[in-house]
């Protein structure tokens, strides 16, 4: 048995589990609780449990923003969601988030599953996805934040991969097993240092997409874009030299005059193989090295990349062989997925991306603008035009290669990586108050509380 994790139960003692746990994780993942601290199931410092609505949804901007598990990023809800879903005023009403409310993870990969998020509003009423659960907590016993950051601690994460249903396909967690989970019970002086951690840290993430906002904007006023008018006709008419002997494309969408006034504007005679350098070799992984491993969910809104697990080589998917370097940009070639572009940030270096992304670099535009022109309206339009294929549609390199690219004054390309970066700036502080609040729960479990608050204050993350 030597490396093996075994421990004996009894069948009266699976028996007396509501839902009959036999799996052997079950019991042999041990989770720690502090001595001489009181421990209350979080089931019962909930007022409201919910399911989310399962649903077709659509990145058209149809219906209300509805949050997916993408969405949620170092305990933090994005600041809009990035699809839509068309349902009843009624049912939206029922499912409509609130502030303060946290969303939990309920199915996903092993990884996944678990994942939480707090949910702070932002102005914009929003829903969520059935495989999301949302977690109303009884602040008079526990506050939102505090339960976000216990989920996410490593005490919190052991017991919910301990109650985890991993089947071939996907993990599960039931929410009653959520409920079941014992929870510490901190005094209200450390559940609002870990608040003021939550909500400073919600600012700084604001403030760092109103600085990304503004980088956009610029751009698009140096393209002309910003006060154009959209076009209305949708029939596009086309010889036959003009259409599939000069592109071999016959589907209509990529005929339509939205297109050629967006590739007009552009005004260019670049492409993006004319300007940028695309880094595609292949990269076999160390089967006993870790690695980080960023996948598509790790992509966030403003071009940020968070959440990223490290995984042995040997455990990698098959499609883990792009590496990147930090100041690159990463670029999802998925239809529905064309958003999904980040900028490398150094602590990202020689991380593994997955082969539905393009590594790119250029000698001529620097990374900040390169990342803001990737994720910009023109370009993901023609993006979007030349997608093909059937039952996972995405851009070839060679449409890729060969789409229109503008190229951008010196002194513009300044300005705009300018205010990217203070944006990155702004969200690693976010995320590093966010870290001191997760932090500060573990050591209120090793340490004691008086040791948590002490350690807060030293890091500045006490109010």
């Amino acid at each position: 048995m030597d490396g093996l994790d075994c421990t004996e139960e009894m069948l009266s003692t699976a028996s007396a589990n509501k839902d009959f746990r036999i799996d052997s994780q079950f019991y042999t993942i041990n989770v720690y609780h502090a001595p001489n601290t009181e421990y209350i199931p979080i089931g019962d410092c909930l007022t409201h449990v919910q399911y989310g609505i399962s649903i077709p949804m659509n990145d058209t901007e149809e219906g209300f923003p509805i949050y997916r598990m993408d969405e949620i990023h170092n305990m933090l809800c994005d600041a809009r969601a990035a699809k839509y879903a068309l349902v009843s005023k009624e049912k939206f009403l029922k499912h409509q988030l609130q502030s303060g409310d946290v969303l939990f993870n309920r199915t996903n990969s092993y990884e996944w599953v678990g994942r939480t998020g707090i949910y702070y509003d932002t102005g914009v009423p929003q829903t969520f996805a059935s495989y999301l659960v949302r977690l109303v907590t009884d602040r008079t016993k526990i506050l939102p934040e505090y339960l976000a950051a216990y989920l996410s601690c490593q005490y919190g994460i052991s017991d919910i991969k301990r109650r985890a249903r991993q089947s071939i396909n996907q993990t599960n967690v039931n929410p009653e097993e959520v409920k079941a989970m014992q929870i510490p019970l901190l005094g209200s002086a450390l559940q609002e240092k870990i608040k003021f951690c939550f909500v400073n840290a919600h600012k700084m993430k604001l403030d760092a997409i109103g600085l990304f906002k503004e980088a956009a904007q610029i751009l698009l006023v140096k393209l002309e874009y910003s006060s154009r008018p959209p076009i209305k006709q949708s029939v596009s008419v086309k010889l036959l030299s003009e259409s599939l002997k000069k592109t071999g494309r016959i589907d209509a969408e990529y005929y339509q005059p939205k297109y050629e006034q967006y590739i007009n504007g552009l005004n260019t005679s670049d492409t993006v193989f004319s300007l940028c350098k695309i880094h595609d070799e292949n990269f076999e992984p160390k089967g006993e090295e870790r690695y980080s491993y960023i996948e598509l969910a790790n992509v966030g809104a403003e071009g940020e990349i968070a959440n990223v697990e490290t995984i042995l080589g040997n455990e990698l998917p098959t499609r883990a062989r792009r590496k990147a370097k930090a100041g690159q940009v990463i670029v999802s070639s998925i239809e529905g997925s064309l958003q999904s572009c980040a900028l490398v940030q150094p602590e990202y270096d020689g991380a593994l991306c997955s082969t539905g992304f393009y590594v790119l670099s250029s000698d001529s535009i620097n990374s900040e603008t390169l990342l803001v022109l990737f994720k910009s309206e023109p370009i993901q339009a023609l993006m979007k035009q030349r997608c093909s294929g059937t039952i996972l549609t995405g851009i070839t390199k060679d449409e890729f290669l060969s789409m229109p690219f503008p190229k951008i004054y010196y002194k513009v390309q300044k300005i705009i990586a300018k205010k990217v970066q203070k944006s990155f700036s702004l969200r690693r502080q976010s995320k590093q108050l966010l870290d001191y609040a997760k932090r500060a729960v573990e050591l209120a479990i090793e340490q004691g509380e008086d040791v948590a608050m002490a350690w807060l204050k030293e890091k500045g993350g006490n109010g």
